[in-house]
């Protein structure tokens, strides 16, 4: 399965700052592939180069097997691009500004009528596309930016920070966009800052600091790439210390922690190679616990990602 996304040895440099030092890693087709890291370490200017917005200095990347430099044209019709600081043309309205961008990429009228309304669908704003983008909220103008990327139908999303000064809600409603566009077969490229953010989202991950690759793969991968360990929370319908003594009982579990006195959430770390999950939502459920949920703990997968960055602010 050829990628979607190919970058080998990528470096780029601003003066004497490189911002991005040998970069290698691939993008399956019709996942969602999370890029994270720090501030400062890269992937905005990764992303600039994927959307052929910057020449790579050394290295090559394709998209869809094309060379984003040789194939400029071609890439530029397959791929989308939602900058983190995007610019509207705030005096049109939301109908007005996408039928704009449909016409830029020659789109017939009868075609730009259809898509938009079905972009409009997708994002939940087909109520409010008459009204002028100046009036919208930070979240709806966040909805109509996606829409303005999805116009000429690309096959690939490149979006950075797009859930940046969002409300809670505004961020889950997004996400859910995003999972149906998956489903409709787009491949999405997703910057972010803050790896549990994408936890649940993401099929892959690649974590990049100081321009540099830490890794790439599975988000189960990151896990296990964190040694032999793994963590997962309980929560309860109530506080429920039985299970604290049934879960420390089997062979294998390092150890157990409430999150807070009173608080009816448990962590177990344990020692994934000698056992699995199913395994302590049996001893759990025999306990007597009545379990509202049973997830992978995020603060183990940020553990992960401080493992495998730097702290500080990089240096120029």
């Amino acid at each position: 399965m050829e990628p979607v996304i190919d970058i080998r040895g990528l470096r780029h440099a601003y003066k004497t700052h490189i911002a991005v030092a040998g970069v290698t890693f691939t993008v399956n087709p019709q996942s969602i592939h999370g890029f994270v890291g720090p501030n400062g370490a890269g992937k905005t200017t990764t992303l600039k180069v994927l959307a052929t917005l910057l020449k790579p200095q050394m290295g090559s990347v394709g998209v869809f097997g094309r060379d984003i430099v040789r194939d400029r044209t071609e890439v530029r019709r397959k791929i989308g691009y939602m900058p983190d600081h995007f610019s509207m043309y705030r005096q049109m309205t939301v109908f007005e500004y996408l039928d704009f961008f449909g016409a830029a990429y020659g789109l017939s009228q009868g075609q730009r009528d259809k898509i938009i309304g079905d972009v409009l669908a997708l994002t939940d704003m087909a109520g409010r596309k008459n009204d002028f983008i100046q009036g919208l909220s930070r979240g709806m103008q966040q909805r109509v930016s996606l829409a303005r990327v999805l116009v000429h139908d690309p096959d690939l999303l490149l979006l950075d920070e797009p859930a940046s000064g969002l409300d809670p809600r505004a961020r889950i409603e997004l996400m859910e966009i995003l999972q149906e566009l998956k489903r409709l077969g787009k491949t999405i490229f997703i910057s972010s800052h803050i790896l549990s953010e994408l936890a649940e989202l993401c099929d892959s991950v690649t974590i990049l600091d100081r321009g540099a690759v830490k890794y790439t793969g599975s988000m189960r991968g990151l896990i296990s790439n964190n040694g032999t360990d793994d963590a997962y929370a309980f929560t309860l319908t109530a506080e429920h210390p039985q299970i604290v003594e049934a879960l420390n009982s089997i062979p294998g579990v390092k150890s157990v922690q409430q999150s807070a006195p009173g608080e009816p959430r448990y962590s177990v770390t344990f020692d994934k190679e000698h056992l699995t999950p199913n395994m302590l939502l049996s001893a759990a459920l025999t306990s007597g616990a009545q379990i509202v949920s049973f997830t992978e703990d995020v603060k183990h997968l940020n553990q992960a990602f401080m493992d495998l960055t730097e702290p500080g602010v990089r240096p120029e």
